[in-house]
């Protein structure tokens, strides 16, 4: 444990746990990023004569003064996969941690800070600027937590811990943890890990990780774009002066969906899947429809295949769900070149899927741009150890780390997305029809 120079910790966004300051006693379990128990809230704000009403000011502000501050708020809409309003139903439910809040004495934290505050004991209290940029309650704008909407959802503002640097000295582990204090130098949410252990580091950097969901994250440095339908601005890292932001959008239902197909014995090892899909030449108008879409916030939709026959073998409907991920890819990819006004340099894939070569070589054709694929597809946990390194002085620069790159593959336009059209024009009908019906 002597050898250990520093500790950099990164967790899943978005899930939450809030507890006692004085006695450190948890009000409830995490509380997770995918829990559907705020479902009924979302959908009743979101239908809400209030959120017309401040969509409309929010309109006519950005109308007349052109700030993208007030772009977001003309068209938010709440998600079930943001911390706002499950910690609005924490204080609505949970007597204690409402009776807690209301003497200063309850504290909120992402997976962080409650692993921060464990390791010290309870010495250090603290969150990064990424994880909190992720919460949904945080302001990338002013980089504060956001006073209107916490009034708004009846959370206290009491309860939100500092947010500091994400690579910096939080403190030491209690020396009876480990055996020996350890110093903690980096929180840093997930998605932006892994762009931090891809070296995105320019603006037009493109990240695109695929695990239990598909993440695309564009660096676009100091430039904060606003809320737009499916694309979110965060912070990516904050080191001493600099800050730099990212878009972006997202989609769910990518590892979880093949891990199902796998239980259910449609493949025995997730490595044969993409043979599987190259075995025929297409799926015969089987198309796969996730649970979620860029475009839709219902949390109660779900997955489904169409255009099943007598002929559907198990190879047409693993192909079906391949091609899905693909055909989402190239959606959002669309969206992002519409949206954000910054050339898109290099584009890095990480994440179990991305070890999908069929994914990847299909994604790369529908968008007609070349897709890296490092040695290491598990890029959180490089993120926060390449940000702990910095903070200890390991490396001096990101210019090290940029050397210690190792790219496995590159995955370049082989077919021309046109010979896609047929198969994803299906693909889009079958969504459109279903969309209608759930």
């Amino acid at each position: 444990m002597r050898q250990i120079a520093g500790l950099g910790i990164s967790t899943q966004r978005s899930t939450f746990i809030t507890w006692h300051r004085r006695t450190g006693k948890p009000f409830h379990n995490f509380i997770s990023w995918q829990d559907l128990r705020c479902a009924e809230l979302v959908n009743s704000w979101n239908r809400s004569l209030l959120l017309k009403v401040i969509h409309v000011i929010f309109t006519v502000l950005h109308f007349f003064t052109r700030n993208d501050r007030y772009l977001a708020p003309s068209s938010f809409t709440f998600s079930t996969k943001q911390a706002s309003l499950k910690l609005s139903w924490v204080f609505k439910n949970l007597h204690e941690a409402e009776e807690a809040a209301k003497e200063n004495n309850c504290c909120f934290g992402t997976i962080d800070t409650w692993l921060l505050y464990r390791l010290t004991k309870g010495s250090v209290y603290a969150t990064d600027y990424s994880n909190a940029s992720s919460t949904g309650v945080f302001e990338p704008f002013t980089k504060c937590w956001n006073p209107t909407l916490s009034s708004l959802l009846s959370i206290p503002m009491s309860i939100y811990p500092p947010v500091r640097d994400t690579s910096f000295n939080f403190g030491s582990s209690d020396s009876e943890i480990f055996g020996v204090p350890i110093p903690i130098l980096a929180l840093v949410a997930d998605q932006q890990a892994a762009m931090f252990g891809e070296c995105c580091f320019h603006p037009g950097d493109v990240k695109l990780t695929m695990g239990t969901g598909a993440f695309w994250n564009v660096n676009t440095g100091e430039s904060l774009f606003s809320s737009w339908r499916g694309l979110y601005p965060l912070i990516g890292w904050k080191i001493g002066d600099e800050v730099v932001y990212l878009t972006e959008g997202s989609f769910s239902n990518v590892g979880t969906a093949i891990k199902w197909a796998q239980e259910i014995n449609l493949f025995t090892d997730v490595h044969e899947t993409a043979k599987m899909a190259r075995s025929i030449a297409d799926s015969e108008g089987v198309c796969f429809l996730p649970g979620f879409q860029v475009s839709v916030h219902d949390p109660y939709s779900c997955a489904s295949f169409m255009g099943l026959k007598p002929s559907t073998t198990r190879n047409h409907l693993v192909r079906a769900m391949l091609e899905s991920v693909a055909f989402r890819n190239k959606q959002l990819y669309d969206l992002i070149v519409k949206r954000i006004n910054i050339p898109l340099r290099t584009i890095r894939a990480d994440g179990g899927v991305s070890n999908n070569s069929f994914i990847l070589q299909m994604t790369s054709d529908l968008i007609n741009k070349k897709i890296e694929k490092p040695v290491n597809a598990d890029m959180s946990s490089l993120g926060a150890a390449f940000l702990a390194g910095l903070a200890s002085g390991l490396w001096a620069d990101k210019e090290q780390l940029k050397k210690l790159r190792q790219v496995e593959a590159v995955f370049e336009p082989q077919k021309d997305s046109e010979e896609y059209k047929l198969a994803m024009d299906t693909w889009t009908q079958a969504m459109q029809h279903a969309l209608q019906h759930w």
